[in-house]
């Protein structure tokens, strides 16, 4: 394996999707394979602007993911209509389903990857049916993880969610906070009245995960009040793992205790979705940084803008780099809007976007070897797949 002018080792880029595929077949048994060569840096994948998955997508991650949307949505509206007034409102308008004044709004209510996630899984190991009866499961997992948006939102402060004001501009911090803590409740009623002889491990294995969502939201939150040399590698990925990685992988897990898997098959599952998930953080922290605007409904260099010790930025600041310690002093400056394409040039200098995008194609192999320990069968495994492959390649 080569090393990069950064001082960081150069990863392979990640596989397309048909490669994927037959790469799947090859992991049972196989370690991990490490990527070699400069990744691209442009993401192969679009969304629309309602965040669903744009023409450039694979044929079987669209219908996966507006299969789960069209499945869950009667059932997070039925959850959500069960709020009291002041909270449905804020539910409803952070779904995109209505506008801050209770009108009906034509907005898109995210990707539906983790709901996706959960019936792909049941599916894989159950069968049609165990994906029919994950539905109440899957719309639990979604609730949880717009809890997680309404809450982050606050804390960094971010102005812009799915291309409109996120739900603390609008109605007030308090409110929103609120509005998540009622969307986390909802999830536990969904699992708490469900029927199904696997909702009671699920919904002991959502709690376990809301704990880790929470302990990661804390870590982040600490690394940010710490100097950008105190902050390594290790720590910011264990943050990202908890963040991001866990209801990942609880959506994989609870899809197959909703098909009745065995405890090793469960727990490979939750570790392909946690190293999807730290793939999928990976991109989406270059996409932070780099990507365009218009297709992330964010502004652009959002999370430069707050300072925020996101993979690769961590990633040039251990480099070693002259660029390393440029970029440092320019994180100790105040934020001005004009350094901001600067500051990006200079974490790309260092090697931070080379490092994540390498990383994130060295976390899905891993992800396809612990997917092939779950699902030997590449046929029963392609839409967990898809979903991967989507998660990992896209530009917003």
């Amino acid at each position: 394996m080569g090393e990069s002018l950064t001082g960081f080792r150069t990863e392979r880029p990640l596989p397309a999707p048909g490669e994927q595929r037959s790469a799947l077949a090859e992991q049972r048994g196989a370690e991990p394979r490490r990527a070699a060569g400069v990744p691209e840096r442009r993401g192969s994948i679009g969304t629309q602007r309602d965040g669903r998955p744009g023409p450039a997508e694979g044929h079987e991650a669209v219908m996966l993911l507006d299969r789960a949307r069209a499945e869950v949505d009667p059932v997070l509206r039925a959850a959500l209509d069960s709020l009291p007034g002041p909270m449905r409102r804020i539910a409803l308008y952070h779904f995109g389903w209505e506008q801050a004044d209770g009108t009906p709004a034509e907005g898109g209510s995210g990707k539906a990857i983790r709901p996706a996630l959960v019936l792909a899984a049941a599916a894989a190991l159950g069968g049609p049916e165990a994906r029919l009866g994950a539905v109440r499961a899957a719309a639990a997992v979604e609730l949880v993880h717009n809890f997680t948006l309404l809450h982050d939102d606050v804390m960094d402060r971010d102005a812009t969610r799915r291309h409109r004001p996120t739900a603390w501009t609008v109605f007030g911090d308090a409110d929103a906070i609120l509005g998540g803590d009622a969307l986390q409740a909802l999830a536990l009623r969904l699992l708490a009245t469900d029927p199904h002889p696997a909702a009671r491990a699920a919904a002991a294995r959502l709690a376990d995960c809301v704990v880790e969502l929470c302990a990661g939201q804390h870590a982040d939150t600490a690394l940010e009040r710490c100097d950008p040399g105190e902050v390594t590698l290790e720590e910011v990925l264990a943050m990202a793992e908890a963040k991001t990685g866990a209801l990942l992988g609880s959506a994989c897990a609870i899809g197959g205790l909703y098909a009745g898997a065995g405890d090793a098959d469960v727990a490979a599952l939750d570790a392909f979705g946690r190293e999807a998930g730290l793939a999928f953080q990976l991109i989406d922290d270059v996409i932070g940084i780099w990507g365009d605007p218009h297709r992330t409904g964010k502004p652009v260099g959002a999370d430069l803008a707050a300072r925020k010790k996101s993979l690769p930025v961590v990633a040039a600041f251990t480099s070693g780099t002259p660029a390393a310690a440029e970029l440092a002093d320019l994180y100790a400056r105040p934020c001005e809007k004009e350094d901001l394409d600067h500051i990006a040039l200079t974490v790309e200098r260092a090697g931070g976007r080379d490092w994540a995008q390498g990383q994130a194609a060295d976390r899905m192999a891993r992800a396809m070897q612990q997917l092939a320990r779950a699902v030997p069968d590449p046929e029963a495994a392609g839409g967990l797949l898809a979903l991967a492959e989507f998660v990992t390649r896209r530009s917003s």
